[in-house]
């Protein structure tokens, strides 16, 4: 078994691809090939559900590698956003956008991301998830239809970015790891990258 195994990352997420370089994490990338938005976590948990995805995803991903592949862990990931016990995920389109923000505007929220990583040469397979809990204040009107005017929401958990909002100087704060928020939560992934091999 290969002590220092490759990393693919199962996402085209530029947020986590940024997060795992600045973690010093080397790494490839690979698209999942799965919709999210497509799909509907019904009766589960909040919890259950990121992490399915994530499974499905990093599972995807590895299939599509073979086995002639160097031993490689697959690092799957997703993100969805709790409000009144409503599991939100990336906006459909801009009307679902405004409606999102909306909901959270003036409120907490809690931000739930999912991690799953598995090994190419063998069953082994790592899941958890992390959490955190988001304040926003009252959201200004027209800052919030210069936002739906950008675009910068396709893509996102609860359709926004949490740095990118704070430095617009939305009214956010929040209790936990940033990380978490963004998309992967480094503070539990790091030592498990480690311990894999992935990290020295």
């Amino acid at each position: 078994m290969n002590d220092h195994p490759v990393l693919v990352l199962a996402s085209q997420s530029p947020r986590r691809r940024q997060l795992l370089t600045e973690h010093g994490v080397s790494f490839t990338s690979m698209s999942p090939g799965v919709d999210d938005g497509a799909l509907r976590p019904h009766e589960t948990t909040a919890r259950r559900w990121v992490c399915a995805l994530a499974h499905l995803k990093a599972r995807n991903v590895r299939s599509e590698l073979g086995h002639d592949h160097p031993p490689t862990i697959v690092l799957g990931a997703d993100t969805v956003v709790v409000k009144n016990d409503i599991i939100i995920g990336q906006p459909r389109d801009e009307r679902d956008a405004a409606r999102i923000l909306q909901l959270l505007s003036d409120g907490s929220h809690i931000v739930i991301t999912g991690v799953a990583l598995l090994r190419s040469d063998s069953d082994r397979r790592i899941l958890f998830c992390d959490d955190a809990r988001v304040r926003v204040g009252p959201l200004d009107g027209r800052a919030v239809r210069q936002y739906l005017d950008s675009g910068d929401w396709r893509g996102k958990a609860g359709a926004y970015n949490l740095y990118e909002r704070i430095e617009a100087g939305w009214p956010i704060r929040f209790e936990g790891d940033p990380t978490t928020i963004m998309g992967l939560p480094m503070r539990k992934l790091t030592p498990t990258l480690r311990e894999l091999g992935v990290l020295t």
